[in-house]
């Protein structure tokens, strides 16, 4: 019997190397949305599950014993999923997200419950940098009036779908300095982003401070699972349950 980590953040990654440094008997999941994503110290299946039957299959063939959901904060389709089945099947389930960021002296932020909802900040001519994922590109099909750069992890499969953008590849991780230089080349002047919290993934919004920029803050939506903890030591708290 195993415990399952959900995965797909720098989070899922240290909790599994947690799992197999104090001999928790775990696996992960990753949906794939990268092609090549970083190892996980514990035996991975890549793919998902094929929707909520596959995912109790997955669960009852791998005698998974708990669940650990620790992937991103817009993954709420997922989270969702999983606590229902998860209170169906009677397995102890927990939700780890990090907080979300706050914004302090010096940010320009506006904040935005959608995507969909950024053009009216944008200035006609304007760079705008889009560190919202490939798939949250549709939701800006009304920003004709600006040059769109998305920043994704794999070369794109097909062209950028409007003549007003393009993709830059580019792996995390990025210091604050190696972004500050990127807006200054590309002289970007909005930065979009999720509020997906997290130190790593933060030197964009530092680089955008010292800049000056305008940044477009995605709120996240709300967690309706239950429990949801925000600091990573409760959840190895709870990992430790099933230490050998």
């Amino acid at each position: 019997m195993t415990v399952l980590i959900l995965a797909g953040t720098g989070d899922a990654r240290r909790l599994a190397q947690f799992c197999a440094d104090h001999a928790i008997a775990a696996c992960a999941s990753l949906a794939g949305a990268t092609r090549q994503p970083k190892q996980l110290a514990v035996p991975t299946y890549h793919g998902g599950f094929g929707g909520g039957d596959g995912f109790r299959a997955f669960l009852r063939r791998h005698e998974i014993r708990a669940v650990l959901d620790a992937t991103h904060p817009f993954a709420r389709q997922i989270t969702q999923r999983s606590y229902d089945l998860t209170r169906e099947m009677g397995l102890p389930y927990v939700r780890f997200e990090r907080p979300a960021w706050q914004p302090g002296p010096g940010d320009r932020w506006i904040s935005l419950r959608d995507e969909t909802l950024a053009a009216p900040h944008i200035l006609p001519g304007a760079v705008v940098f889009l560190a919202t994922g490939r798939q949250s590109l549709p939701k800006f099909a009304n920003l004709a009036h600006a040059q769109l750069i998305c920043r994704q992890i794999d070369p794109p499969q097909r062209a950028f779908p409007w003549p007003n953008g393009d993709y830059l590849i580019g792996r995390p991780p990025f210091s604050v300095a190696n972004e500050e230089a990127l807006f200054r080349r590309l002289n970007v002047d909005v930065l979009v982003v999720k509020n997906a919290g997290g130190a790593a993934s933060r030197t964009k919004l530092d680089a955008a401070r010292t800049l000056g920029l305008k940044v477009l803050m995605i709120e996240r939506p709300p967690c309706t699972a239950n429990p949801c903890l925000a600091e990573r030591s409760l959840a190895e708290a709870w990992l430790m349950q099933w230490a050998l």
